[in-house]
């Protein structure tokens, strides 16, 4: 038996920058959490340098 090749076709009717606009949103909010751990990590160091020049003034 001859295997049938799967054909599928989606319909948009959004214009493209709606349809970006949309993708953009579900991968902000999928990545929220990583942004805003990276953003805590990055934020760490710079908190440690303020408090080091703080107590050598």
């Amino acid at each position: 038996m001859k295997k049938r090749k799967l054909n599928y076709v989606i319909h948009n009717p959004n214009t493209m920058e709606k349809t970006a606009d949309f993708l953009l949103e579900i991968l902000i909010a999928a990545n929220a959490e990583k942004v805003e751990q990276a953003l805590r990590e990055a934020a760490a160091p710079n908190e440690e340098q303020k408090d080091e020049t703080e107590c050598a003034v």
